[in-house]
């Protein structure tokens, strides 16, 4: 994995953004469930690694008009890197596809199995218990609220994640597992839902309506 780590010193330079969300901690916990997604399928396991060591090269805030462009811009970025740590243009093209199908905003279904399990891997890492840290981050970065204080489960409401934190669970966190392109990465990712469900049941009893 010689070029792997040739291309990791390339790239963790771009990764000391403030954004917690997607820090180098995030692509290394990205990289470690990709491994796991790929065991006993055959796949070109560097390629799946260097997608997902090049999926946020580029990190365009959720709320800026070029965020779509993200996942395009970083396989842009990514090809002059991977060129000097040795990938062919046939290794490159898995790669580009893999970064910029893994994008939720552009709705594209993988092509190949090395961009599924990087999509795949992505979207476990916005569930479980650093799902609820990194959508808490988010939130605060788009200076919204926790919850309405006074149906903070939309019962009686439109969900408006634009606003309130915990309806962007329900728009689109809970949602994800049935996304996801690999069994193995369905399973997990129902298992992680189950575990921010308890975390509401237990939001839920900790707040007090005003």
């Amino acid at each position: 994995m010689n070029r792997i780590q040739n291309l990791i010193s390339l790239v963790k330079p771009y990764y000391n953004s403030p954004d917690p969300a997607h820090d180098w901690a995030h692509v290394g916990r990205v990289a470690s469930t990709a491994r796991e997604l790929a065991k006993d399928q055959a796949v070109a396991l560097e390629c799946v690694l260097a997608g997902v060591y090049c999926h946020d090269l580029v990190n365009v805030p959720k709320d800026h008009p070029d965020r779509k462009n993200a996942s395009t811009l970083s396989a842009q970025e990514a090809r002059p890197l991977l060129l000097k740590c040795g990938f062919s243009e046939s290794e490159i093209e898995i790669i580009s596809k893999a970064i910029i199908e893994h994008s939720f905003s552009k709705g594209l279904k993988p092509s190949c199995l090395e961009a599924e399990i990087v999509q795949d891997a992505d979207r476990l890492d916005a569930l479980g218990a650093i799902g609820i840290l990194r959508c808490a981050a988010v939130n605060t970065q788009m200076k919204s609220k926790f919850y309405d204080p006074f149906d903070p489960l939309a019962e009686n409401r439109q969900l408006d994640d634009s606003t309130f934190m915990l309806d962007h669970y329900f728009v689109k966190l809970f949602k994800l597992p049935e996304l996801m392109n690999t069994p193995r990465a369905r399973a997990l990712g129902h298992a992680r839902v189950e575990f921010m469900k308890g975390f509401i049941e237990q939001l839920m009893r900790e707040a007090r309506n005003p």
